[in-house]
């Protein structure tokens, strides 16, 4: 190799912090792209090291072994063995592995040694392992390996100072590892025995682990427990978050009526203030409580070490409809929010098997409806228990989650038999260890999610709520006018013409105008409702709180359209262009919007016209 290696490759399983240190060495130095013909995302960075060399730094995708059964599988192998068109060779490849769960992250490191290349091996996420009482001897590990070893803690600022060290004092020095060509069962054989020298479990950790899986993986009784869960997880959103709510609900009109106090009425700044930012914005702020509320459980399930077993246990279910066992976590990803669910379908070998995931990750009840179906639900479904011990809106809630898992996989069903694919690939998945969860790590995990929130309140949602208030008071009434001004508006115009397309499943023409923005966002038809009712001179009092303005004015049948459409309706234009940019194919993307348009629209005319027979 050359006296100064100036391009450092990272690698990695996913999922093992790579990224993370990738950040923590180049900073905002760094170019995002794609690799040329292909949608796999690659990251270039650089950094000044303490020598004053400057090192080119890639970020190379998430790979289990160089045997690729996907896309980012194959760069990465290709370009760490320099056969990649027009990228040469790394001179210092960084394997990273998390130090939690060396025993599946090893046999990749063994086969990056195998290369012949210069290697350091980065043990990331060792806070988390002595947090576990797990001991690995690092000096024994790196005679092992053959390999400098270090240890890096790549979500802690100056978490990668020891491996910067490392890569400025040893560079010119590193010698290639040995070159080894053991076969499969000779690197799981060598893994045993390097984990066996190297590594402490604690002494009750395996014992602990069979124990609940003998419940938690169970057929029968593991489904069960995995339904109570989920049971309880939408129990809570409404339990929990109502004293929350109802705190910010009374906050934000008490802020509006100070700050529009000193505005004269019918001025348009007073209109701009009181019915765009505090209808549009206070109606989707209420529900940041229920949306945290979700996410720490989430949170809490993934930190556990449950969120594996969970895929296993619906791994035959998946199965028998058409998807791998690999599509549980995109979809699963997919419950925050569609994107990078579609992006983490990456991880899929079959092209058809990736397909039917992202087509049906869109029906999956992203984050974003949350505020769509807590406010129906609290406006048309009473507050009371069920058997004494179940709250009745948290039935509802957890039912419409079920909707669109149930929808993704009868979708699946069908192209499965359209396509008259009778192939199966084995969902092959390492299970860590049960652990608590650290507090600290989930508190940073609901602020990232809070912040995610907040900007988009503060982003596409401000600016959709200022746009639909413009055209909602624009041109204004004409002399003489007797209806209220949004009437004569752009906004009203337009939802009196989409009114003829969807009055038959029951929605007003104030629906049709919120629809119109919910494309860009889900939660901007929430803050557009509230926008439009203001602008409709609906009384100050019931402005300012959406839930009994629509009790009042709708019936339980629209209601239950509006919900039903939202389990299928087509996603955000974001998520569109992202199945365009993973697929590559327009076709895809109308595909997915036509059918999706077309579910939503033959739910909410089913559910409508039941819904008026049975009133």
């Amino acid at each position: 190799m050359s006296a100064v290696a100036t391009r450092i490759a990272l690698v990695g399983n996913p999922n093992c912090g790579k990224t993370a240190l990738f950040n923590q060495l180049t900073g905002g130095r760094q170019k995002v792209a794609n690799y040329a013909g292909v949608t796999v995302e690659r990251k270039e960075g650089r950094f000044v090291a303490p020598s004053g060399r400057t090192l080119h730094v890639l970020d190379l995708p998430g790979a289990y072994s160089f045997d690729a059964t996907s896309p980012d599988e194959a760069i990465t192998r290709d370009v760490c063995h320099g056969r990649y068109p027009g990228e040469a060779a790394p001179d210092l490849i960084v394997c990273v592995a998390d130090a939690t769960n060396l025993r599946l992250h090893l046999r990749f490191v063994l086969e990056v040694r195998r290369l012949g290349r210069p290697v350091v091996l980065a043990l990331n996420m060792m806070d988390a392992a002595r947090r576990r009482g797990i001991v690995i001897d690092v000096a024994r590990l790196s005679q092992r390996l053959g390999v400098p070893v270090v240890e890096t803690v790549a979500v802690k600022r100056g978490g990668a100072k020891a491996l910067i060290e490392r890569i400025d004092a040893s560079v010119p020095n590193v010698v290639p590892a040995p070159i080894d060509q053991a076969g499969v069962d000779e690197l799981h054989a060598e893994v045993r025995a390097i984990l066996a020298d190297t590594v402490t479990l604690p002494r009750d950790t395996v014992a602990i682990d069979d124990a609940i899986d003998r419940w938690a993986l169970h057929p029968v009784f593991g489904l069960a427990i995995l339904a109570a869960l989920m049971f309880f997880i939408f129990q809570a959103v409404f339990s929990w978050a109502q004293p929350v709510m109802d705190g910010i609900e009374a906050g934000i009109a008490a802020l509006g009526t100070f700050v529009t106090g000193f505005l004269p009425e019918g001025s348009a700044l007073h209109s701009l203030l009181n019915d765009g930012l505090f209808a549009g914005l206070g109606a989707v702020l209420v529900f940041l409580p229920q949306i945290l509320i979700l996410f720490l459980f989430i949170l809490v399930l993934e930190e556990s070490g449950y969120l594996p077993r969970a895929a296993f246990l619906l791994d035959r279910m998946m199965f028998r409809v058409g998807l791998t066992g690999r599509a549980f976590i995109p979809l699963l990803s997919s419950f925050a929010c569609a994107i990078p669910g579609i992006m983490a379908t990456r991880s899929i070998q079959d092209p058809r098997d990736r397909l039917t995931t992202i087509l049906v990750a869109p029906l999956m009840t992203c984050s974003a409806r949350l505020p769509v179906y807590t406010l129906l639900i609290a406006a048309f479904i009473p507050n009371r228990s069920v058997w004494g011990l179940f709250n009745l809106q948290g039935i509802v809630l957890f039912t419409l989650y079920f909707a669109g898992i149930f929808s993704a996989l009868g979708v699946a069903f069908v192209m499965k038999r359209l396509r008259k694919d009778k192939s199966e690939h084995a969902l092959i998945m390492e299970l860590p260890s049960y652990r608590l969860p650290n507090v600290r790590d989930i508190a940073l995990g609901l602020w990232e999610r809070a912040l995610i929130f907040l900007k988009r309140v503060g982003g596409i949602i401000l600016a959709l709520t200022v746009l639909l208030w413009f055209l909602s008071s624009f041109p204004g009434p004409p002399p003489g006018a007797t209806q209220p001004a949004i009437d004569y508006s752009i906004a009203g115009r337009l939802g009196r013409m989409l009114e003829y397309v969807f009055s038959p499943i029951g929605f007003n023409w104030q629906i049709c105008v919120a629809l119109v923005p919910g494309l860009a966002a889900r939660e901007v038809a929430v803050a557009a409702l509230g926008t439009v009712y203001a602008m409709s001179g609906s009384d100050d009092a019931l402005a300012s709180q959406l839930g009994p303005v629509i009790a009042q004015q709708w019936t339980l049948a629209t209601a239950l359209s509006l919900l039903a459409w939202y389990v299928f309706a087509p996603q955000c234009m974001s998520t569109l262009a992202v199945i365009r940019r993973e697929t590559n194919s327009w076709r895809n993307v109308a595909v997915a919007a036509g059918y999706l348009f077309g579910l939503a629209y033959l739910a909410s005319l089913a559910t409508y016209q039941i819904a008026r027979a049975l009133s």
